[in-house]
């Protein structure tokens, strides 16, 4: 499926009748589905059009906050180690409404990302968290790395 990314060179192989591709973050292969596809995209942007070095970039993991487990799909962290940019992703045909930004909420509030960036692949939403005003604006696109980091 076409999604609204450049194309990039995925490392795909079929294993049993399925096809997986390769995750260089993880070093694994996964199996390919709706939205391990707009995973592997989003990745891909953050390294070839935002410059977000390999090594910050974390996927599919789970974090403790306050007391609280949450399971992020990317994040990225900041020069210092702290969460920098947040990223929820969607299958294509997953709408992103107002429950998806809420979902996105409640982990920015836990993981306090100063970015967070909802995709399902098609449609892109950014946002960028004001932290006293305490709320969410959002922007037209997300800077390159290096200008998300020099103002965090």
């Amino acid at each position: 499926m076409k999604l609204n990314f450049r194309d990039y060179n995925f490392t795909i192989k079929i294993l049993n009748g399925n096809a997986r591709i390769f995750d260089i973050i993880r070093k694994k292969y996964f199996l390919v589905t709706p939205e391990e596809w707009v995973r592997q995209h989003v990745i891909h942007f953050l390294i070839h059009e935002l410059d977000v070095p390999i090594g910050l970039i974390a996927v599919e993991k789970s974090l403790e906050y306050n007391g609280l487990k949450k399971r992020f799909d990317i994040v990225t962290f900041d020069s210092s180690g702290e969460i920098l940019l947040l990223i929820e992703c969607k299958a294509p045909q997953i709408n992103i409404t107002s429950k998806t930004m809420s979902q996105a909420g409640v982990y920015q509030k836990t993981l306090k990302a100063k970015y967070t960036f909802i995709t399902n692949g098609i449609q892109h939403v950014y946002l960028k968290y004001d932290p006293k005003e305490q709320k969410h604006e959002f922007i037209e696109y997300l800077p390159p790395y290096q200008l998300m980091n020099q103002s965090s």
